[in-house]
């Protein structure tokens, strides 16, 4: 049962550790608190300079910012209500085909006089044999993993710009890319509510560190 009664603590220093530690997944919303797409931007701007394999940059996201379309997908998310109460929900996807981008983005890295285009081409020719010949369930890993990757930074972002958020994993995924017809080269990683937090969530309890720890080689 829920008993916090305190709203989200307003962080007036916004350093990583600051940040880090008050971070808490909320679940109760003002639902007339409405977000500027340019926050929501901001936000997303600085989750997508998080770290990908191959800086293949998997990840997408769908922002479902109408209230009809919350609607629809409250019982697909299993009538979670910061569906329907957060000002936004992000559903972040892995691009399983991504690596078909890597031409675009390391002739940028090869333009900003990083790599010369002869190791340019090395580099390419080598993610589309490797990742082109991967099995599917070797880049849905691939995908996920980053997914989370920058899920996790979204969701310190929107922390430091003073926004709640809390990730979901209990939503059905194949109903979901029905209803909001995701392609078929993206796979759900996961819902993210993103809003003006109503209700702090739980204080964090974690494991002792030394508990999840070992040194060197188990």
């Amino acid at each position: 049962m829920d008993t916090t009664t305190d709203k989200p603590k307003e962080l007036e220093n916004t350093d990583f550790f600051t940040v880090a530690k008050e971070r808490r997944s909320v679940r109760q919303y003002d639902p007339t608190h409405k977000m500027d797409r340019s926050e929501i931007r901001e936000i997303l701007e600085a989750a997508i300079l998080a770290p990908s394999s191959s800086n293949l940059q998997p990840w997408r996201f769908l922002v479902i910012e109408d209230q009809a379309a919350k609607e629809e997908l409250l019982p697909i998310a299993n009538n979670q209500r910061q569906i329907v109460d957060a000002s936004v929900v992000i559903a972040v996807l892995g691009d399983k085909q991504a690596y078909k981008n890597a031409d675009r983005i390391y002739t940028q890295i090869a333009e900003r006089g990083n790599m010369t285009p002869e190791v340019k081409d090395m580099y390419v020719n080598s993610i589309l044999d490797n990742y082109g010949s991967a099995p599917e369930d070797r880049l849905s890993r691939i995908a996920m993993i980053d997914g989370g990757l920058v899920s996790m930074q979204l969701m310190l972002a929107a922390k430091a710009k003073g926004y709640d958020t809390v990730p979901m994993g209990g939503y059905d995924a194949d109903q979901f890319v029905n209803a909001f017809n995701v392609p078929d080269n993206l796979e759900p990683v996961m819902l993210i509510s993103l809003g003006k937090g109503a209700k702090a969530g739980f204080e964090k309890t974690r494991l002792p560190l030394e508990d999840v720890l070992e040194w060197n080689k188990y």
